[in-house]
C-alpha cells in the first residue's frame, strides 16, 4: 500500500508514518513530496494521503483531529494506549492549543530536531521509531496497570 505526505516532517507526519509502518502495513511505502504534489500523487498512484491539503487524512479534520488521531480512531479505536498516544501527538503538533498531555511538550521539543539529525524523511521515520515504540510501550504498561 502507498501513502503520501508533505516533505520535511516533524511531529504528526513522523508519528503517522510510524503508525502506518508499525500497525497498519509494515510493508507500506510512504512517499514524501512537496505539499502541492500530495493530491496528484494520491490520485496517480492510488496512494492514501495524510497531513496535507486535500488528503484523505488532512492536517486537521472537521473535528479538529490531526491525521494521527484520525487514523488511530479509524483503525484502532479499541487500543487505549494508542488513543492516548494520539492525544499526545495532537498536543505536540498543535502547541498553541491548551495541552492535556504532559508528554506533549517533550515530544514537540524532540521533534524540532528531527530534520537536523536525519538525512531525509525516511531516515527520520526510521530513527524516530524507537521513540514512538518506547512511548507506546510506556502507555500500554500504564493502561494495563489501570485494569
Amino acid at each position: 500500500m502507498k501513502w503520501v505526505t508533505r516533505k520535511r516532517i516533524h511531529v504528526n507526519r513522523t508519528a503517522t508514518a510510524w503508525l502506518i509502518k508499525r500497525f497498519v502495513d509494515p510493508e507500506a511505502e510512504v512517499l514524501f513530496v512537496e505539499p502541492t504534489e500530495v493530491a496528484a500523487v494520491e490520485r496517480r498512484d492510488a496512494a492514501i494521503g495524510f497531513d496535507a491539503p486535500g488528503a484523505k487524512y488532512p492536517h486537521k479534520d472537521g473535528n479538529g483531529r490531526c491525521s494521527f488521531e484520525q487514523l488511530a480512531a479509524d483503525q484502532f479505536p479499541q487500543d487505549a494506549a494508542l488513543q492516548r498516544l494520539a492525544r499526545i501527538v495532537h498536543c505536540a503538533d498543535f502547541p498553541d492549543e491548551p495541552s492535556t498531555e504532559p508528554e506533549a511538550a517533550g515530544l514537540w521539543a524532540i521533534s524540532q530536531g528531527f530534520t537536523e539529525v536525519g538525512r531525509d524523511d525516511p531516515d527520520i521515520v526510521a530513527r524516530a521509531a524507537f521513540l514512538y515504540d518506547s512511548l507506546y510501550a510506556h502507555l500500554r504498561r500504564a493502561e494495563e496497570g489501570r485494569r
